[in-house]
């Protein structure tokens, strides 16, 4: 196989000398309920979230995954996960900013070298940069090429999260002449970088997403991160994680919003808020038995899709404990695994925040609840990773034996 170097998680002895997962587990439900206090009107006026963004630096959460001995806070991918499913829950588009953060910033040392994911990864700390960008291949990318003895960068990258807030973007280029996909890092208050926000969407509107316009942008050598190429003779299976690793993202982010709006609705309607007025002034628990079978199906629906999620995170931190010894039969099963975890997510996030609306009737349509927020967020974000894609891809191995394509997500 080619040179990629696999990440190291767990992290070794010496470095795992963090606050540990239950401290950052209790940041990240503070965090998320101040975030809570104030999500409808923040989603309501659609601002860019650069408060937002100072609340998680603040928390320390965007330090998160960085080694102790660089200021962070040493969590592993695990933490980083429940952290993020925890902010989700309680502002679904303040989750996935989180969600490409983590995955772009701890994901140089997929592709990168040692040293050079190790340099970059200090500067990161050192400034406590909030990443943003995308390196999904969606359409033609930016060229890295030559220009007066220098490298630069030209092009455009039509939609990429965070970019409006971000310190660094993670983008996707190609090489100039050998068309090799290359992640790279860019300054995007640097000269020649133009970011256009995107304000169209009806969901995920804090997720400070829009497109960026490369002229000429100056490329340092340690900001080649490294090759995005699905060459089995250029890709090893560790380094192949970084598609399932991704993904893993995108079903915290499904869960926490599926999570969120069941729990906002059962405070609702623990207040006897029924989808009728009682015939009773006194108050009254839910006793319809249409609302209680609606939360009945959807509790198992939500666990049911945890437990399976729970699942392809253990078997993602088992391949990424193997390293240079994982294979690629392992790395197959872990990205099925991986996209069964996201189906369910995407079925069980679709379903709550669309059926407990149902079970308070006409008074979830109130703008002041601000509860289809759920909905729209959730449905813009499987609108990007549909969950089509994924049962395809579990049929296609459990019937043919057929490996997921080398895939990242968007």
């Amino acid at each position: 196989m080619g040179v990629a170097i696999a990440p190291a998680d767990p992290a070794p002895a010496p470095e795992r000398t963090g606050p540990g997962r239950a401290h950052w587990l209790h940041v990240a439900r503070e965090a998320a309920d101040d975030l809570a206090t104030d999500a409808v009107a923040r989603e309501q006026a659609g601002k860019h979230p650069f408060d937002e963004v100072s609340r998680l630096r603040e928390a320390g959460l965007l330090t998160l995954l960085a080694p102790v001995q660089s200021g962070g806070g040493g969590a592993d991918w695990a933490t980083a996960c429940a952290v993020l499913r925890e902010i989700a829950a309680a502002d679904g588009a303040i989750g996935q900013l989180l969600g490409c953060h983590y995955y772009l910033s701890w994901g140089t040392r997929f592709f990168s070298s040692p040293d050079l994911a190790a340099r970059v990864a200090l500067r990161s700390t050192a400034e406590q940069w909030c990443w943003g960008g995308g390196l999904a291949r969606q359409e033609a990318s930016p060229v890295l090429g030559g220009r007066s003895g220098r490298r630069v960068l030209d092009g455009r990258q039509s939609y990429a999260t965070g970019v409006l807030v971000a310190d660094r973007l993670a983008v996707r280029a190609v090489r100039a002449g050998t068309g090799e996909p290359l992640a790279v890092l860019v300054d995007p208050a640097g000269p020649g970088v133009r970011v256009d926000a995107d304000t169209g969407g009806f969901g995920q509107r804090l997720v400070a997403g829009g497109s960026v316009e490369f002229d000429a942008v100056p490329v340092a050598d340690d900001d080649v991160l490294g090759s995005l190429s699905a060459d089995e003779e250029a890709l090893s299976p560790s380094a192949a994680l970084a598609s399932p690793v991704g993904r893993l993202v995108s079903v915290q982010l499904l869960l926490g919003m599926a999570e969120g709006v069941l729990a906002e609705v059962r405070e609702y309607s623990r207040t006897s808020h029924t989808p009728w007025p009682p015939t009773s002034a006194a108050p009254q628990a839910p006793t319809d038995p249409h609302v209680l079978t609606a939360y009945g199906e959807l509790t198992v629906l939500t666990r049911s899709a945890s437990a399976l999620a729970d699942q392809a995170l253990d078997a993602a931190r088992e391949g990424l404990s193997a390293g240079d010894d994982l294979g690629f039969d392992q790395y197959a099963e872990i990205s099925v695994l991986v996209a069964m975890a996201e189906a369910a997510a995407s079925r069980a996030a679709h379903e709550s925040t669309t059926r407990a609306l149902d079970v308070l009737g006409p008074r979830a349509a109130s703008a002041r609840l601000g509860l289809d927020r759920f909905w729209r967020n959730a449905r813009t974000h499987t609108l990007h990773e549909p969950a089509a894609r994924h049962f395809r891809e579990v049929g296609d191995y459990w019937l043919n034996g057929t490996h997921p394509a080398f895939v990242l997500p968007v």
